[in-house]
């Protein structure tokens, strides 16, 4: 068997896989198709002081499938139906029903991403010391600023505004800011 990648719709990706998985389950094609993924990496949000843990795709609006083609290199006909006849899928990635598989690197990649341990989520802030921001929230609101530290523990930056002529630190949500 080798993986392909099959385009689905925006956001629907769990839902064509769990279809896709009752389907195999119910019409007996587990010798067709194998493995089908989606990878996840849980990502850590604060607001208002708050922490909540959420699931961000890494490949939005693809999923993985792993299956035997048959001996002209197509999808064979009850996948065909099975995967087409589901709810958001659009088709596979190459042409018409020839199928691309992905190379041996990607797949180890993929892999790797989708069977990583879940561990402790962490905050991704995309802000960097010496960079140029705009507060967009609270009582400092269309202040500019430059970051001068950045806590991913508490979801907090320091950044440097001038307030009256004089640089002032703040600590901010990293929410509250964005780049310049």
């Amino acid at each position: 068997m080798q993986w392909y990648v099959l385009r689905v719709a925006a956001n629907k990706e769990g839902r064509v896989k769990d279809a896709l998985l009752r389907k195999v389950e119910t019409d007996d094609l587990g010798d067709i198709i194998g493995r089908i993924e989606v990878p996840v990496e849980q990502v850590k949000r604060i607001r208002s002081g708050r922490q909540t843990v959420h699931g961000r795709k890494l490949y939005p609006g693809y999923v993985f499938v792993e299956m035997e083609l048959s001996e002209d290199g197509r999808v064979p006909e009850k996948a065909w139906f099975i995967i087409k006849s589901t709810s958001g899928v659009g088709d596979f990635i190459g042409t018409e029903r020839i199928p691309t598989p992905m190379r041996d690197t990607d797949v180890a990649k993929m892999l790797s991403e989708a069977e990583k341990p879940k561990e402790a989520p962490t905050i991704k802030v995309e802000f960097s010391k010496g960079d140029l921001i705009k507060v967009r929230e609270g009582a400092f609101e269309n202040f500019e600023g430059v970051v001068d530290s950045i806590d991913p523990e508490r979801g907090l930056v320091k950044v440097n505004v001038t307030i009256f002529g004089r640089s002032t630190p703040l600590d901010i949500e990293y929410w509250q800011i964005e780049k310049l």
